[in-house]
């Protein structure tokens, strides 16, 4: 029998007989290879993604957190220094302290508002006051009528009449003395409604003129008339309409019987009245002196309607002022009129000299007196003015109370002057008689109480030149006053430039 081969083979002293070999018979594979090719691989791909960067900024984030903890746990001592050595220095001089100006800047752009008043020639002061709001862009402001504007408002004040004997007293001292039957009357005196009227008058007007500050009348002719009462005696039932007030001068009327010349600077005038409200039939052949100024109005006016450049509006107007004219020629050719520098008379609201329901109005023809600086002067009521005034009188009379008074100065400015006019007293129109006004005067006077023992009414005197030739050697004193200024008007109410 053949011999095993194995049999031939070396026997391993640590291997146990009958247990064969378990390893494989074919060739070992390279595991260590390739895993090392594999993890190099994956390495590779790894660091080429975003992958190392999100580690490498975890690592860096919990190393900084690990350092502030140690910080925290461990505070850092402060370091010691040495103190430093100390110079002696030598002292300072003092530099001058310029102060800076003060620059505040805006907190708002917008000005402020100011106020400022001023006393107008008027009497009445004017309160101006800038009020500034913000607005938009200046291009936008500057279409806007509400951007820009101004308001006025013209405030007043009615006054209250007054209504007992001591406020009158007040205003004209020794007027109970004078006039003793007024401690009866007073107490019941009733106010007129010509008072209310008179100043329901004045507002109206300022309403219409307050757009035109130059035309409103002053503070003073506002307040021009303190009380205006009805007056009646118990006994004799004379009725007795009692005014105070100022008093202003009014200068007008010619009368060509009495003074047949007058100053060129009248006649000439376009602002002089020929006419006054009392006027009676004329009994001279001497013509009225302003005739022939009136006659040059219509000349010039007829010159200038024919030039060719003159409009028809101010023909129209000329036309009309020339019937005018024509109509007052007429007039000065029938009557005569009163004379304001030689006939004493006083001058009341028109409105109350054509009413005819009040029993105690004033009219044309009435006597009155004046009573100021405890004197009484005898007068009528010779002329209407405004409705918006009272206190006028004729400058004859003026000059009486005042020497210095003329068409430009009123002789009395107080409310000091008392009027007494007697109701349905007037004599029919004719010229002045000055001693029969005196003796109608002393009578109605009488009939309310009389006067007092020490006073009597004043006796007017003529004044009118000594002849009426036309060559009359000297003009009066009241002819010369009006030679200083005869081109005023002393009516308020105006009129159109007249040719």
């Amino acid at each position: 029998m053949p011999e095993n081969p194995e049999n031939h083979r070396k026997h391993d002293p640590h291997e146990i007989e009958g247990v064969t070999s378990r390893s494989s018979k074919v060739a070992a594979f390279p595991w260590i290879r390739v895993s090392l090719f594999v993890l190099v691989c994956g390495l590779v791909i790894i660091f080429q993604g975003p992958l190392p960067g999100k580690i490498w900024r975890k690592i860096n984030a919990l190393s900084k957190d690990k350092q502030e903890r140690v910080t925290e746990k461990k505070p850092s001592r402060p370091e010691v220094k040495p103190a430093p050595e100390v110079k002696p220095t030598p002292p300072e001089v003092p530099k001058p302290v310029i102060p800076k100006p003060l620059i505040k800047p805006p907190t708002d752009h917008i000005a402020s508002s100011g106020g400022d008043v001023r006393k107008m020639s008027k009497g009445f002061m004017l309160d101006t006051k800038v009020t500034v709001e913000k607005g938009a862009s200046a291009s936008t402001e500057r279409i806007k009528d509400e951007s820009y504007t101004a308001s006025y408002e013209l405030k007043i004040k009615l006054p209250k009449p007054i209504t007992t004997l001591p406020e009158l007293e007040k205003n004209t001292p020794g007027l109970t003395a004078m006039l003793p039957g007024l401690t009866e009357m007073m107490p019941k005196a009733q106010v007129s409604g010509f008072f209310y009227k008179l100043y329901q008058n004045k507002t109206e007007r300022l309403k219409t003129k307050a757009t035109q500050l130059n035309e409103l009348m002053t503070r003073h002719n506002f307040y021009d008339c303190e009380t205006i009462l009805n007056l009646k005696h118990a006994k004799t039932g004379r009725r007795v309409l009692l005014l105070q007030a100022e008093m202003d001068v009014v200068s007008d009327g010619s009368d060509g019987d009495r003074l047949p010349v007058m100053p060129e600077e009248i006649v000439n005038s376009s602002n002089y009245q020929p006419m006054t409200s009392y006027g009676w039939k004329k009994t001279g052949k001497s013509p009225n002196p302003l005739i022939a100024g009136w006659k040059n109005r219509i000349k010039k006016a007829e010159a200038e309607i024919a030039l060719a450049d003159t409009k028809p509006e101010r023909k129209s107007w000329l036309q009309g002022r020339i019937e005018r004219i024509k109509r007052e020629v007429q007039d000065m050719e029938a009557r005569s009129f009163l004379i304001a520098d030689y006939d004493p008379f006083i001058v009341m609201p028109v409105n109350m000299v054509t009413d005819r329901t009040d029993k105690y109005a004033a009219r044309m023809g009435d006597y009155a007196v004046v009573i100021y600086n405890g004197q009484i002067y005898p007068s009528i009521v010779g002329d209407a003015g405004p409705s918006f005034k009272v206190g006028e009188a004729s400058l004859r009379m003026c000059k009486q109370l005042n020497p210095r008074a003329g068409i430009y100065s009123r002789p009395v400015s107080d409310l000091a002057v008392t009027y007494l006019v007697f109701p349905g007293s007037a004599d029919r129109y004719q010229q002045p008689d000055y001693a029969k006004w005196q003796q109608q005067c002393s009578s109605l006077l009488a009939e309310v109480g009389g006067i007092g023992p020490d006073v009597a009414l004043h006796n007017w005197a003529s004044t009118f030149p000594a002849s009426e030739k036309e060559d009359s050697p000297k003009a009066p004193e009241a002819q010369q006053e009006h030679q200083q200024g005869a081109a005023a008007s002393q009516n308020e109410q105006g009129e159109p430039s007249q040719p």
